[in-house]
């Protein structure tokens, strides 16, 4: 997808990562330059230099002889990341309850009641973009950068599978009535509770990903 205005340089790693973590390119998405280089209406040299960095990111795999491609993991692989996200939620929640203010409590509602309208509505894309949303808006009063640009970097790689969008309506509403208790402990100020909370939600995401863990389309297969 080209976003870039008319007259403007195209944004060929900007696009080429949204796309990615939209799902719009799901794992083990072929990538050729020339295409993409043709698509963007540039030489092939921005797309190589955009490409090295997604690699970096951990959304692109490259394999000599053969080329690019969306990164497709294995369900230990993936099943990593997600233990890597709780571990760095979990010691973020506590300074982010300590520093909260009125205005981030306000903040969490208003994402939390638009995740619940996406579950209410049935709609998947909707209810993966606000799930992440969620997350990132709880543990943003912790004012951890460095914390926080490691989470998303472990969110971003698992974002082309859209696990959330894979998820049943009725494991939708089960989350989102875990939701509702974080959000009660976060407002609370109570962070043990938070973090039992999240403990235990983080729990039921391994499961409902499991569901999933034969899938080719998502993991790749021993």
């Amino acid at each position: 997808m080209n976003t870039t205005p008319e007259g403007e340089q195209p944004q060929v790693l900007g696009d080429l990562r949204r796309a990615m973590l939209d799902g719009d390119e799901p794992p083990g998405t072929p990538i050729p330059i020339d295409a993409v280089a043709a698509f963007f209406g540039v030489s092939q040299n921005p797309v190589r230099e955009a490409l090295k960095i997604l690699i970096g990111e951990g959304l692109v795999q490259h394999t000599p002889h053969v080329g690019y491609r969306v990164a497709h993991l294995t369900f230990a692989e993936f099943r990593e990341l997600y233990d890597v996200r709780q571990a760095l939620e979990s010691s973020a929640l506590r300074s982010a309850v300590e520093h909260a203010t009125p205005a981030d409590d306000l903040a969490l509602r208003d994402v939390h009641e638009s995740l619940a309208e996406a579950v209410h509505a049935g709609d998947e894309r909707a209810y993966h973009a606000r799930s992440r949303e969620f997350h990132m808006t709880l543990i943003a009063p912790a004012r951890m950068a460095r914390l926080q640009r490691m989470y998303e970097s472990a969110w971003n790689i698992t974002e082309p599978a859209r696990p959330m969008a894979r998820v049943s309506q009725p494991g939708r509403v089960a989350f989102h009535g875990e939701h509702d208790r974080m959000v009660e402990a976060f407002v609370a100020r109570d962070a043990e509770r938070l973090v039992a909370e999240s403990a235990t939600h983080y729990e039921h995401l391994r499961s409902a990903i499991e569901a999933f863990a034969g899938d080719p389309d998502v993991f790749v297969q021993p």
